[in-house]
């Protein structure tokens, strides 16, 4: 028999639940950063990995002595980014950002005019439009060069948490073993085997995975340098890195990355002829562009997210499709990752389900 006492448990009972979770997503709001830090150390882990394996069973280097090495090779080459490309980066930016968004807004209606000519628009008065739909007004040319500068703060910020990131890995990559036999002891003994296999197979996958996309990244942004170049843009190497930075999030990145580097191409040839170059030029940009991401959909994306986590690119797409609708840009970019270890863990406990069998065949 249900009595009030029951209701009254039953209640007192729900409400801590929730606050106990609300603590906890508060207490995991507060500490984002930490798990920032956590989560980009893991990947460093995961991209050294091979280095760090190769230094231990090769040439017989200790635990410590072979995480110390990979992390001096990894400060290494961030000192000789910041050294060759960092100044270059900033100054580009800081000329992008000193923009006359005035200057910006009076160019564009200077387009405007320059289009109509250009088509020889007759039938349609497409000044008279515009002016009557205040388009023009409502526009924030800002919003470019605010992105800009939110790169480059994002990026600062980044920085000043090096110390702790490369403290992380520092000890991710030494005491592998030694967290594996820690899990050992406290995992239960009926799956100890399945769980570790899982880590082992996760592992191993990402580190792939990651090595690849880091690869991927270098050959698009050097293929986008060198269109930019061809075609005498002042801001090449700036705008080239924001588009191949882009390329992160599947699909979408590299359509934003055309669309930033057609607007950027226009912005940087403000009083230039509009019919003999600023159009010429992005139209030959943006050609270039679509002709990179061709090569790369056609040969890096398939070699990376196909090859390297063992899965159909028809898998990949549908999943990274999901992902992004359910959970946006950001469910986008850990689609891969999270759908693989998902796959690992299913053909680790449910070998014999037939739907995660031939879900996970080339596992």
């Amino acid at each position: 028999m249900v009595t009030s006492k029951t209701i009254s448990n039953g209640i007192l009972r729900a409400l801590t639940t929730i606050l106990v979770i609300g603590a906890i997503l508060y207490f995991i709001y507060e500490i984002k950063t930490v798990i920032v830090y956590l989560v980009i150390s893991l990947i460093l882990c995961l991209i050294a990995n091979p280095l760090v394996q190769f230094l231990k069973n090769k040439l017989k280097f200790s635990n410590s002595l072979a995480a110390t090495t990979a992390l001096i090779l990894f400060i290494l080459a961030i000192i000789g980014f910041i050294l060759l490309f960092v100044p270059l980066i900033i100054s580009q930016a800081n000329n992008l950002s000193l923009l006359d968004t005035d200057n910006l807004q009076t160019q564009f209606v200077a387009w405007e005019r320059s289009i109509e000519s250009y088509f020889n628009i007759q039938h349609v008065d497409l000044n008279k439009v515009l002016k009557d739909s205040k388009i023009t007004s409502k526009l924030d040319f800002s919003y470019f060069t605010g992105f800009l500068n939110s790169i480059m703060n994002f990026m600062a910020d980044l920085g000043m948490g090096f110390v702790s990131v490369f403290f992380i890995t520092f000890f991710f990559m030494k005491d592998q073993e030694d967290f594996k036999t820690t899990a050992q002891k406290i995992l239960p003994d009926t799956n100890e085997d399945k769980i570790l296999n899982s880590i082992t197979k996760i592992n191993h996958l990402l580190t792939r995975y990651f090595i690849g996309l880091l690869l991927q990244l270098t050959v698009v942004f050097i293929l986008y340098l060198i269109v930019l170049m061809i075609f005498g843009n002042k801001n090449a190497f700036v705008i080239a890195f924001l588009c191949a930075i882009l390329n992160i999030i599947p699909y979408i990145g590299p359509i934003i990355g055309t669309i930033l580097a057609g607007i950027l191409t226009m912005i940087s040839l403000i009083g230039s002829d509009f019919q003999s170059e600023i159009l010429p030029t992005t139209i030959y940009v943006v050609i270039g562009f679509l002709l990179v991401q061709a090569i790369d959909n056609n040969i890096s994306q398939p070699i990376i997210s196909s090859k390297s986590v063992n899965s159909h690119p028809l898998e990949i797409f549908l999943i990274t499709l999901i992902s992004g609708i359910t959970f946006g840009i950001v469910g986008m970019i850990i689609a891969i990752p999270a759908f693989t270890m998902l796959k690992v863990i299913l053909k680790e406990f449910f070998p014999d389900n037939k739907i995660v069998s031939v879900l996970t065949e080339r596992i």
